[in-house]
Parts: structure tokens; C-alpha cells; sequence
């Protein structure tokens, strides 16, 4: 099975629980930011930019523990910035695992080699570390030399202490594909339990030069559609196949909903139009309509995974054949 059997359980359970409940809208993923501090400064990363004048604030952890509770989302994704650099990062960890919920914690992994000690083993914990090219490209895009060396080691240590370890990276207009595909197979000999993979998505503080537009995303992708095949990819496949173009998808903004010292985004992780004191605020004031493709100029080229593969769950019980091809990958 591709993911655990309990995230699979759980998932599936709240799907259903809200779809019985004829609740229309409901999150998946809270991605939550206790911190925007980072110690890196990537090319593509817009975070660090966009709140450069409050990057000195924290949410506090019993901030960060109650956006968990406000929000019912399974899966919380802790991210920032570089979670790390939050001081009480092991207790927020200890306390999203105490409320049952399933975490992916993403880093850059240059802290994450003396972080491991204090980590729990659980079942539930999924350590994300980026990884966008091989070392020469990667420690470009991260600006530093040697943070490739750094990212390979951790996801070493962090396997041979029996932690799941998944990988994203994030294809831009200058990566080159053979390189992707021998990045994908490192990887695998490393013994990721999994790979995500997603367009470069563009952020108004960074610029455009480095991003795709949506034709260069659909071509790109039809060559990394025919490299999930070979490897473990965790992006699914109907959202290759939009990515590719074969799928036509709308964007669920509410589906990944951001918490961070700000407090919660609205509407989405990438358009910043306000921030709201209470998730339910966010929900119930942000006029959803508004935005998507050929609604708001600012979402025309965007195909990011935080908007679309909750799509790919609204969609997937349209069709037998979606339904099958799912089940199928998921079992592989």
C-alpha cells in the first residue's frame, strides 16, 4: 500500500463522515506555520519575502495547538519557513500526535540530523524533506553549498532509524528532465517511502522568471507522468494527468486552509488577500466564487498540489475508472 493503512483509515473515514454530513466544504490538509524563519534563502521560495516584515513572530504553541483543534483536517502539514527554527517545535509535534492527527513535517533537513533524537517514532509522522535537483542544481536553487549533502545524509540516518521519509520537489522552467529522472532513482536506492512532485508556482514578492506557465507545466509533465510509472510517487495520479493536461480540475482553496503567526490566510497558501482570527471566520467570510481559474487573474497559471489534489478527491467518485485507477496505485 502506498500510504500507511491508518492515514488510508482515518482519510477515508472523515471523506465519507463529511459527504454522509452533506457538508460541502471541509479541509484536508491544515498546513500550519508556527514560524516564517528560515535559514535558507531559495530562489523560489516566497514565504520569506512576502512576510520580510514580520518574520521575527512565532505563533505561540498553544496557538499552533488550538489552530489544530479549530481546524478537523486529518493531516496537518508543519512547515513554515524551517519548522526547526520553532522552539517548541518538538512539543507542537507531541501535541498534533496526541490529538491523532497525521503529520508531515517539511524541512530543508540541515537541522534535521541533530533534530532526530528528539522525535517520536510514531506511526503517524511523515518527515518531508525538499529536494529540487541534484547537487549542483539544489544547492543552487537553496543558495548554499552543500545543503545536498546535507538533505542525502539526513534521509540516511533519518531510514536507519526506521522514520518515513518522503521527498518533494518542485520542477521549475530551467530543470532538466534526465536530471529529475536520475534524482527520482537516487531516491529510491536511498529507500524514500515516497515522492512528490509538483510545478514551481509563482509567488507576486518572487518574480516569474523562474516559474512555468500552464503549457510549459502540461508539456514538462508528460514526461514526469511516464517517470511515475518507474518510481513511488505520493502525487496521485489524476492530478499528473491534469498536470499533463489530459484532466480538466478547478482548484478547492479551502482544502489546505494556512495558519500562521499572522493568523489564518485567506484565501489560499499562495494568494494572500487578508488574514482571519478564527478558522471559522476564514470558511465563512472569504467568498470562495471569486477565485479560480478565469475568475481571478492571479490563479490562470496555477496548478499547485495545495489547490488541486484536494480536487482530485471531490472528483474521484465521479468515475469507476478514476476509482480504479486510484485503488490500483494506491495498492502498488
Amino acid at each position: 500500500m502506498r500510504f500507511p493503512w491508518r492515514l488510508n483509515y482515518d482519510l477515508s473515514r472523515y471523506i465519507f463522515g463529511n459527504r454522509l454530513g452533506k457538508i460541502e466544504k471541509y479541509p484536508l490538509v491544515l498546513m500550519l506555520e508556527p514560524t516564517h524563519r528560515c535559514n535558507l534563502a531559495c530562489s523560489g521560495c516566497g514565504r520569506i519575502r512576502e512576510y520580510a516584515d514580520t518574520i521575527g513572530e512565532m505563533m505561540h504553541l498553544d496557538e499552533c495547538l488550538a489552530a489544530v483543534d479549530e481546524c478537523p483536517a486529518p493531516i496537518v502539514t508543519i512547515t513554515g519557513g524551517e519548522p526547526l527554527l520553532y522552539p517548541q517545535v518538538h512539543d507542537l509535534v507531541a501535541g498534533v500526535l496526541d490529538r491523532g492527527r497525521h503529520i508531515q513535517f517539511c524541512t530543508n533537513a540541515l537541522l534535521l540530523g541533530k533534530a532526530l533524537d528528539k522525535f517520536p517514532n510514531h506511526p503517524n509522522l511523515t518527515l518531508n524533506i525538499h529536494m529540487d535537483g541534484l547537487e549542483e542544481t539544489h544547492d543552487r536553487i537553496l543558495e548554499r553549498t552543500g545543503t545536498f549533502r546535507i538533505a542525502v545524509e539526513s534521509i540516511e540516518k533519518a531510514k536507519s532509524r526506521g522514520f518515513r521519509v518522503c521527498t518533494n520537489t518542485t520542477i521549475y522552467r530551467d530543470s532538466d528532465l534526465l536530471e529529475m529522472e536520475m534524482l527520482f532513482s537516487l531516491l529510491t536506492d536511498l529507500g524514500v517511502d515516497g515522492i512528490l512532485v509538483a510545478p514551481g508556482f509563482s509567488y507576486e514578492a518572487v518574480g516569474e522568471e523562474l516559474f512555468l506557465e500552464r503549457r510549459e507545466i502540461e508539456r514538462k509533465f508528460r514526461e514526469i507522468y511516464r517517470m511515475s510509472m518507474r518510481f513511488r510517487f505520493w502525487s496521485t495520479p489524476m492530478y499528473l494527468r491534469f498536470l499533463m493536461g489530459e484532466k480538466k480540475l478547478q482548484c478547492t482553496p479551502w482544502g489546505n486552509p494556512t495558519r500562521n503567526p499572522r493568523g489564518w490566510k485567506a484565501p489560499c497558501y499562495l494568494i494572500t488577500d487578508g488574514h482571519y482570527k478564527s478558522f471559522n471566520e476564514l470558511m465563512e467570510k472569504t467568498d470562495w466564487s471569486r477565485y479560480g481559474v478565469g475568475r481571478d487573474e492571479r490563479c490562470s497559471q496555477c496548478m499547485m498540489h495545495c489547490g488541486f489534489e484536494p480536487t482530485v478527491v471531490r472528483e474521484i467518485a465521479k468515475s469507476w475508472r478514476d476509482m480504479l485507477e486510484m485503488a490500483i496505485w494506491n495498492l502498488s
